[in-house]
């Protein structure tokens, strides 16, 4: 599977905003600072598609793209990032909770998370309301450049205890590398 043209659609803050294609959508979800918005333009094939920001809590809304005119990503809020004003924070869940359960075209989430950090609640409340909609989960997980093979094992150990998983149901990637490319757009292409 190849992108080849990807567009800005829409940047949504309530549901009746969401656009109402019926594209294979594929959201990616995690906390501030997980890389999403360096990921989606990697998998895109894009530079600067996605915005990406110096200070973590950039994406504050909804985005929706379309790719090669027949499928749809989106990219949800981070969350979890201590600058945001807790008025602000406090949005997102909501907003989150209602895409998961609004969005019929949604195919598969995919939940990112720094290989660098321990997942806490956000995670586990990410993955059950996915679940409990009955939309697969894919656990990608990020910046896999930025530790030595030794910490990263360690850290890939912790975070299957804490999410109570196996090796497989794991995606390393790297947007710096292009680690985990192939396999990515490989489940994409599964769930279409």
């Amino acid at each position: 599977m190849k992108f080849t043209n990807a567009t800005f659609i829409k940047s949504c803050t309530k549901i009746s905003h969401f656009p109402s294609y019926n594209y294979p959508e594929f959201a990616f979800f995690g906390r501030s600072n997980s890389g999403k918005s360096s990921l989606i333009n990697m998998l895109l094939n894009r530079k600067n598609l996605v915005k990406t920001g110096s200070k973590p809590g950039v994406t504050k809304t909804i985005n929706f793209f379309t790719v090669n005119n027949n499928i749809s990503i989106a990219d949800l809020p981070g969350y979890g990032y201590a600058k945001i004003p807790l008025k602000l924070k406090k949005t997102f869940m909501p907003l989150i909770k209602n895409y998961i359960a609004n969005r019929s075209n949604l195919k598969l989430g995919l939940l990112l998370i720094d290989i660098r950090r321990i997942p806490d609640s956000y995670e586990d409340e990410i993955i059950s309301l996915l679940i409990k909609n009955r939309i697969p989960v894919a656990i990608v997980l990020t910046k896999c450049d930025k530790l030595s093979n030794l910490k990263r094992e360690k850290q890939v150990k912790e975070i299957m205890q804490v999410l109570n998983l196996n090796k497989d149901n794991l995606f390393f990637t790297s947007s710096k590398t292009g680690e985990g490319k192939k396999e990515l757009l490989k489940i994409i292409k599964e769930h279409l």
